[in-house]
């Protein structure tokens, strides 16, 4: 089996007058992502691997999200993956050393919530509706593939096991 886990970074504070790839998190997104963390590391989901956007929120995402791991995994930061559509971020999984089991993917919508939408085809039915509805910062999804190998990876072939969101760990759901 083979887990792709697709995070959206955390809010980002849009008042700091800096450029889209250095706009650093809020309060709020520095509340949510630990949260999120715990949620992964006590939920025993941890990555094996991560491929993370390059971008000042994604790596803010990474670091307090990871810290709430019993070991930090193996952490790639990938160009690619900033503002990156469907197609890269499929790319990039298909690539993945089938050593790896869980890999997650730290980004930005649009492009991880097309990734959720178009891999997932059977899963939890309240969690497929609130997953198509949005993709709020912060927001986890979890697919699992029977797949073998990382390159057999494709659209709808992948379960939603779960669909986490920053407000349904706060109870305000």
């Amino acid at each position: 089996m083979r887990r792709v886990m697709l995070l959206r970074h955390a809010k980002s504070d849009w008042s700091q007058g800096a450029g889209d790839r250095e706009r650093p998190l809020n309060e709020r997104g520095r509340d949510a992502a630990p949260k999120i963390g715990r949620y992964i590391a006590q939920a025993q989901t941890v990555p094996d691997l991560i491929l993370c956007s390059t971008s000042r929120r994604t790596r803010q995402t990474c670091d307090l999200v990871t810290a709430a791991f019993p070991a930090t995994p193996e952490i790639e930061f990938e160009e690619e993956l900033y503002l990156a559509e469907f197609g890269t971020i499929i790319g990039l999984v298909r690539a993945v050393p089938d050593k790896v089991h869980r890999v997650m993917v730290i980004g930005h919508n649009p492009g991880i919530h097309q990734a959720a939408a178009d891999l997932t085809g059977p899963g939890n039915a309240k969690d497929r509706a609130a997953l198509s509805a949005r993709f709020p910062t912060g927001a986890l999804a979890v697919i699992d593939f029977a797949s073998g190998t990382w390159g057999d990876i494709h659209p709808r072939a992948g379960k939603l096991d779960r669909f986490i969101t920053p407000r349904l760990l706060s109870g305000e759901d």
